[in-house]
């Protein structure tokens, strides 16, 4: 899809196996930008986004067939309403491009393929500090829910958890 925006054009179009060094680039530069470290390899993503069972998708935004954005994605489901979410993992934007607008037809693309898919929900988490993204989701409408607690268990922690269940009872 080819969009005007700001008097760009912009095309989005979805990642192949053959943009996982790009896709691993962008991820570097994001990770830069939120100071956090990057694990990923070109090997993990290609298997877990291109293999068998793919984990997520990946939309690219390019300008002039320059990329300049990436996002990440993947569907979820709420018990409570009954239907798939949309899950956004990771939104970029090239700082050269920022302020442009391309962030926030990135969200409205976004939107527009969790309502395709019947989602009840779109969902992201947002750094506390990224004031210019937060300001953004605002004005998008997103409600900033303060009363949820994000909580994970990193690889290391899950053997550990994992050797609490009790061994399966055996069936005669």
């Amino acid at each position: 899809m080819i969009y005007v925006i700001d008097d760009l054009e912009v095309e989005f179009r979805e990642g192949t196996v053959d943009d996982v060094s790009l896709l691993l680039s962008f991820i570097r530069a994001m990770a830069e930008f939120e100071k956090l470290t990057v694990t990923a390899t070109e090997e993990s993503l290609r298997d877990a986004l291109f293999g068998g069972a793919p984990a997520a998708r990946v939309l690219f935004g390019f300008v002039r067939g320059e990329p300049v954005a990436y996002a990440i994605y993947f569907f979820t489901f709420s018990s409570m309403l009954g239907k798939r979410g949309l899950w956004l993992d990771d939104l970029f934007v090239a700082p050269a491009f920022r302020g442009r607008g391309i962030g926030r037809a990135l969200m409205a693309h976004l939107a527009g393929v969790a309502m395709r898919h019947g989602c009840g929900r779109f969902e992201w988490i947002v750094l506390d500090w990224n004031e210019k993204a937060i300001d953004l989701y605002k004005r998008l409408g997103a409600s900033i829910l303060d009363e949820w607690r994000l909580c994970r268990l990193d690889e290391a922690q899950l053997p550990g958890v994992a050797a609490g269940l009790p061994p399966a009872a055996r069936r005669s």
